[in-house]
């Protein structure tokens, strides 16, 4: 098994991991059909369109 030469100091480690705490914002976009906000490369949860296409049918509650 290896093992390290030396002991990674405290800097090095967190400088490695610097980009596990960052929070990506969730970018919102307009729907093509039907103008709804939706998450970007997400299947439209109003109309249940994708690129332009339908994916799936909403069914009315």
């Amino acid at each position: 098994m290896a093992v390290p030469k030396r002991k990674t100091s405290k800097t090095r480690r967190d400088k490695r991991r610097s980009h596990d705490a960052i929070q990506f914002n969730v970018a919102l976009v307009r729907c093509e059909t039907c103008a709804a906000w939706k998450q970007r490369h997400h299947v439209c949860h109003e109309c249940g369109t994708y690129r332009g296409r339908k994916v799936f049918d909403i069914e009315e509650a």
